[in-house]
């Protein structure tokens, strides 16, 4: 899996979040597992959110990409809103083709557009933790600023919900630390990783974004595609077919396994 990095929109959410993760100093990808014995700093302090629901169950810190309809399922995810503009339309194809997906929410698009994330909800889809500004280079970080990106997205993306929390987390840019996942589980989080890149954020057209699913569902059964960071009529289109053809093939769409 590819990192997006270099993303204008992203990088003006990251300065936008500054003034946020500056308090916090006052104050991979899946495949990124494969270290897990690298030498690592102590632990930083980790407050946990405001919430009603302060005790979650803890989960499993293994990122995960099976789902829960079995060997024939598969797992739509959509990285980066919500996006009044896109999340609407991706919302009326879920419905159309009786799709439920996995949205990972980027907790200062969750916090402008809690509507739109009520929306989701009542749809019966699920949340994911996306962090609070997509920093790709969250694994360099040190584990304060991560602390600060996780748990302040868990309690927007919560806010914004209206007391729904996300089930997963997925690190930008699949930038996971062995401590991110550490904290994500801990908050009930599981670590959401992907099989296919649609590689739509980089729109190369709906065909070439539907050749690559079904190029590539043999690899896994999570897709990855996204409702936010610009233009995503590509992503709809692609959508449009992707989701019957699917379905067609003998797939049923489900969740990750939590």
């Amino acid at each position: 899996m590819a990192r997006h990095r270099g993303r204008g929109w992203h990088g003006r959410l990251l300065a936008a979040a500054l003034g946020v993760t500056a308090v916090a100093a006052a104050t991979s990808m899946w495949s990124a597992q494969a270290n897990p014995t690298a030498a690592r700093q102590p632990k930083a302090p980790v407050s946990v959110p405001d919430s009603p629901d302060r005790k979650v169950a803890e989960v499993s810190k293994e990122i995960v990409h099976a789902s829960d309809r079995g060997p024939q399922g598969v797992n739509i995810t959509i990285d980066d809103g919500p996006d009044p503009a896109w999340t609407p339309q991706v919302l009326q194809l879920l419905k159309e083709n009786d799709t439920k997906a996995t949205f990972c929410m980027v907790g200062t698009q969750a916090e402008a557009h809690p509507d739109l994330v009520k929306d989701v909800v009542a749809a019966g889809h699920r949340l994911c933790n996306h962090t609070v500004s997509h920093d790709t280079t969250m694994d360099t970080k040190s584990e304060a600023y991560q602390s600060k990106q996780i748990l302040d997205a868990e309690r927007m993306i919560t806010k914004a919900s209206g007391g729904v929390r996300p089930e997963y987390y997925r690190a930008p840019g699949g930038a996971f630390t062995p401590y991110s996942r550490e904290l994500a589980a801990s908050r009930g989080m599981r670590p959401l990783g992907w099989n296919v890149d649609s590689k739509d954020f980089e729109r190369p057209g709906a065909d070439a974004m539907v050749a690559t699913v079904k190029s590539e569902i043999s690899n896994g059964p999570t897709v990855l595609f996204h409702d936010a960071g610009g233009d995503r009529s590509q992503t709809v289109a692609a959508l449009r077919e992707v989701l019957p053809w699917l379905r067609e093939q003998g797939y049923s769409f489900g969740f990750p396994v939590r």
